[in-house]
């Protein structure tokens, strides 16, 4: 995308819309904490996982 600028309204104007629009929020991986239960341990799964590539 080109953005032609003429002149000093033009770069105010712009400052303006990008001021209201809203911004992103930061990720929450908090919320995702715990989501998978799993019922063997954390390290056997990593180690079975690693093992398919052998």
């Amino acid at each position: 995308m080109v953005l032609v600028l003429k002149d000093k309204a033009d770069i105010k104007k712009i400052q303006e819309f990008l001021s209201e629009r809203k911004r992103k929020k930061n990720f929450d991986a908090k919320k995702f904490c715990g989501a998978i239960k799993v019922d063997e341990d954390a390290l056997v799964i990593q180690k079975r996982l690693r093992d398919e590539w052998n």
